[in-house]
């Protein structure tokens, strides 16, 4: 190929990632990623197209629920908010994880996407402000920023008009009552009234479920909200939209990413994890406490049998393989 040939085929490539989330997302994941060669998937469509919708203002309130290690927190808390300051670099970004660790990971990672030669070269308008770039924040020349902090952090004074939420709460916690209130507490009176205007600025939530009273939960008994929802093994047949007028037939029983994760794979994390942490954080389906077992207090006795009325049907259901 020529030269030529080459600048004008990086030239489409580079204009493929300025437009789309989900090539951004491919194009960095060298800069971000020391686990192999990215794999592409469906999923990581399907999440990009509903990240977009709130970058174009379409949604307001978006919850995505996944399993671990689906590549959820390079694409939210890291591909998103360098794609949003790219292209508007007066954005004010506030990202949020259960830890500073965690949080400052992800904050670095970011740091290493605006620096690096490939955003520059897309995205020439953006650029670091010598006046802050630190482990925790990093503002952009025309005042936009990306502010990292953990669940419990203090945001006084500081406001947003993008809320990332990455899995609020460490699984080891997801029993504890207190420590769930905690994050919903935390959430609702200190996070959320930073929002800089509750109408029109965005809120995303990405997280595996872990528990039925989990912020997800709550959230989603308040209403409002759009939801992903991405099981590691689908429980219903459903069409997810990609974007670009595609979308993606999802049979029950599908394997959400067989090539990175197999049914082989996952049905040996259900053994090692047991089956009620499985469902909550791979089927993203948490059990409520004691709901998957059978209960003598549901059964009642009688003195004699009930009357036969006329219309009345017998039905016997017997489970063989229950343990």
């Amino acid at each position: 190929m020529t030269v030529t040939g080459n600048t004008n085929r990086r030239s489409l490539l580079d204009a493929i990632m300025r437009r789309e989330l989900y090539s951004f997302t491919r194009g960095i994941f060298p800069i971000v990623s020391t686990s192999g060669p990215f794999q592409p998937n469906w999923h990581l469509e399907a999440i990009a197209y509903a990240l977009e919708r709130v970058w174009l203002g379409e949604t307001k309130r978006l919850i995505i629920t996944l399993p671990p290690r689906s590549l959820k927190s390079i694409m939210a808390s890291i591909a998103f908010p360098a794609f949003l300051l790219g292209h508007d670099p007066t954005m004010r970004v506030i990202c949020v994880s259960y830890s500073d660790a965690l949080s400052k990971a992800h904050a670095n990672d970011f740091r290493a996407v605006f620096r690096s030669e490939l955003f520059q070269r897309l995205f020439p308008s953006t650029r670091i402000s010598p006046a802050k770039d630190t482990e925790l924040e990093v503002k952009t020349t025309a005042r936009g920023f990306r502010l990292a902090t953990s669940v419990g952090g203090t945001l006084t004074g500081r406001g947003g008009n993008l809320l990332i939420i990455d899995d609020p709460q460490k699984p080891q916690d997801a029993h504890s009552q207190s420590a769930r209130e905690h994050v919903e507490q935390w959430y609702h009176n200190t996070l959320y009234p930073r929002l800089d205007s509750k109408a029109d600025d965005a809120i995303v939530v990405v997280m595996q479920r872990l528990h039925e009273g989990d912020l997800v939960g709550t959230l989603l008994r308040e209403g409002g909200w759009e939801h992903l929802n991405l099981p590691a093994i689908a429980l219903i047949d459903e069409i997810i939209p990609l974007g670009s007028g595609q979308s993606h037939l999802r049979r029950a029983d599908d394997v959400l990413h067989p090539e990175r994760e197999p049914r082989s794979s996952l049905e040996q994390t259900r053994a090692g994890m047991g089956s009620t942490d499985f469902a909550a954080q791979y089927q993203q389906a948490p059990v409520p406490p004691g709901g998957n077992m059978i209960r003598w207090d549901w059964f009642s006795t009688y003195d004699t049998p009930p009357v036969a009325v006329a219309g009345d049907r017998l039905i016997l259901s017997w489970d063989t393989a229950l343990s």
